[in-house]
């Protein structure tokens, strides 16, 4: 695909199975990520490469976590452990934050962000579906994740990326009016 048909059509699909992408379509997927605008070459992105039996181990993670933070109710605790196997890949965003530098946290956040977002478009330009997920397993929402995912204490998980070949035919992308988004100064 050309750069602008990779943005212009871009879908997330809900329903994903195997095959996963290669381990050259992840370095590839990888560099395109680390291509993120990134002040102060911080470098503030990290990744973590969840496939196989790592699902239930992450799955776990989320239960443990959810069970320190309050959660009591065995349907919900079920749900929580069973979230990884949504997609046979699960790629977890953390951003390393840097407290010593003049660069603002959020600054930091939204490169790793971005890094997400160019893994998410260079794998949908392969054949892949991805979908982007937070809920209640980021670090803002649940304080005890890093522990559970053995993650440092200054980074904070900001979502995953769920990754594997679409199930489903992709929905019809609506068209927006750029007027409702967009303000013109002259």
């Amino acid at each position: 695909m050309e750069t602008l048909d990779t943005l212009l059509n871009k879908v997330s699909y809900p329903k994903l199975s195997d095959p996963i992408p290669s381990k050259t379509q992840m370095e590839t997927a990888y560099k395109a990520a680390f291509r993120s605008p990134d002040h102060g070459r911080l470098r503030p992105w990290r990744f973590i490469e969840i496939k196989g039996n790592g699902r239930e181990k992450l799955g776990l993670a989320f239960k443990n976590a959810a069970k320190r933070n309050g959660e009591q109710d065995e349907d919900k605790l079920t749900r929580f452990e069973n979230l990884p196997m949504r997609s046979p890949m699960v790629i977890v965003l953390i951003t390393k934050i840097n407290e010593k530098t003049s660069i603002p946290v959020t600054e930091q956040i939204q490169s790793t962000a971005v890094a997400a977002q160019n893994i998410s478009l260079a794998l949908f330009d392969m054949g892949f579906g991805v979908y982007w997920r937070t809920g209640s397993f980021v670090t803002n929402k649940n304080k005890y994740l890093n522990e559970e995912m053995n993650i440092d204490a200054d980074s904070e998980v900001i979502g995953y990326l769920y990754v594997g070949s679409p199930d489903i035919k992709a929905k019809e992308i609506p068209i927006l009016n750029q007027d409702d988004f967009v303000q013109y100064w002259d």
